[in-house]
């Protein structure tokens, strides 16, 4: 199965903050997998309780820069997982990108969004970045009616930082914490960029630059692209899936 998840996700085509792929060793038959956003420890007694083998995440337990000591959370989380003989796979920037299961994709489809083709259809560090839109062809009216659709689709309120009035014809999105891509979104073009958070300058170059800002959390923007993939190959090899959603304010 984790040949199978790294064919998929190429995971060697990214320079990202932490390892991807099986982070935590268990057993090496897998009958039943559950997927989740973060490897929290929430998600791991959740996985115990429902008798995973594996658990898939976007987020894992190592990062880039961490302390290395096994203490605290880190302790706990680990134990559970080690206890328990749960395999731990993690896939990060891969997760995002795949361009149909990944994070970016589910999203879009989700919002009624379709990326263009190719490289027109990508941007930003690494082509995370998507850009596309409305896959119905037609414009969405304004800024506020494109921040309800995405209200509606994510079950959450969405902040709104307004550039110019009228219709949306070319829209950028990014899951997570990808604010920082802003600025290559409007170099790209877009309208309006949507993410899952915002920090302070957005909001100026969203009314400096008239592109449309929209943050509408990170968690729920990151929701889509795990159970997708792991039912993707759950189904191809004949086992069990189950996606568990942790809920998370951020």
């Amino acid at each position: 199965m984790l040949e199978r998840l790294d064919q998929l996700l190429e995971p060697e085509r990214f320079k990202d903050y932490g390892p991807n792929g099986l982070q935590v060793e268990g057993r090496s038959t897998v009958r039943k997998i559950v997927s989740g956003v973060t490897a929290s420890l929430a998600l791991i007694e959740a996985a115990v309780a429902r008798g995973a083998d594996a658990l898939f995440v976007h987020h894992g337990l190592f990062w880039r820069g961490q302390d290395g000591r096994v203490t605290g959370w880190m302790r706990r989380r680990l134990a559970l997982l080690l206890a328990h003989d749960i395999n731990l796979l993690a896939y990060h920037l891969p997760l995002d990108a795949h361009p149909e299961l990944g994070n970016n994709a589910q999203l879009g489809l989700r919002l009624g969004l379709r990326a263009f083709e190719g490289e027109a259809g990508r941007f930003g560090e690494s082509r995370l970045g998507f850009l596309g839109a409305p896959a119905d062809g037609a414009a969405i009216a304004t800024p506020q009616d494109l921040a309800l659709r995405i209200e509606v689709a994510l079950g959450r309120p969405v902040t709104l930082v307004a550039g110019q009035d009228g219709p949306l014809s070319k829209v950028a999105w990014c899951t997570g914490g990808a604010q920082g891509y802003f600025e290559a979104a409007i170099a790209a073009g877009a309208q309006a960029f949507i993410t899952g958070e915002m920090s302070e300058p957005q909001a100026h170059l969203a009314r400096e630059m008239g592109v449309s800002f929209m943050a509408c959390g990170h968690h729920a923007s990151e929701r889509y692209g795990a159970p997708a993939v792991a039912a993707h190959v759950a189904a191809q090899f004949g086992i069990e899936h189950e996606f568990i959603d942790i809920d998370n304010p951020a």
